[in-house]
């Protein structure tokens, strides 16, 4: 039977290792990288297509060939044109990107100008892991998961093949989840191929 002195020590050293361990639980919570809370819980995006670093723009100001041109956002999500300089398009759709470029050239350059932009090449979407070719490739619209380990030339002998790790940028933060081998890829998607279990 304990003594009541040594009793009571063994409770304060208990109650002191349980608050190291759940100090170094959230220390090590605090380091580790966000994880979508159930599997292939990124979010789809909605409506038009959001403007990013990497992808490629089809220019054209009407009346005006000197303007109109291929120009690529750049890694501070703006594009450099004549007359009108930087323009920023990171998270503008192509509609509102039209509008701010020609509200510059309608600011002393042009009166009424006519502006229209599409992408031209999408940002590019990266492949890891278990894959014969890993790498960035161009993306497509309507890929998933198994067209981008495709494109990558395949699976090796050891990779996972029914599902994947995607990382995606939502909201200015990246997000990782586990999804299907059919979960579609959006441009600018990080997807590793995990080693499978024999």
């Amino acid at each position: 039977m304990l003594t009541p002195s040594f009793a009571w020590v063994s409770l304060v050293m208990s109650r002191r290792l349980a608050s190291f361990v759940l100090a170094v639980a959230m220390t090590a919570g605090a380091c580790a990288p966000r994880y979508a809370p159930s599997d292939y819980a990124l979010s789809q995006p909605t409506g038009p297509y959001r403007l990013a670093s990497g992808d490629r723009l089809r220019v054209i100001v009407f009346g005006q060939d000197n303007l109109s041109n291929i120009y690529t956002v750049d890694g501070s999500g703006r594009i450099s044109m004549p007359l009108i300089d930087a323009v920023d398009a990171q998270g503008r759709t192509t509609q509102q990107l039209e509008a701010a470029i020609a509200a510059k050239l309608r600011a002393g350059f042009l009166r009424e100008p006519k502006v229209s932009v599409e992408v031209d090449t999408y940002r590019p979407f990266f492949v890891l892991g278990e894959v014969t070719s890993s790498g960035q490739f161009p993306f497509v619209p309507g890929m998933t998961v198994q067209t981008a380990v495709a494109i990558a030339g395949g699976f090796t002998p050891r990779g996972q093949r029914s599902s994947a790790e995607v990382t995606r940028l939502i909201e200015g933060q990246l997000v990782t989840a586990s999804v299907p081998i059919t979960y579609p890829v959006q441009p600018g998607d990080t997807i590793v191929i995990k080693e499978r279990w024999f």
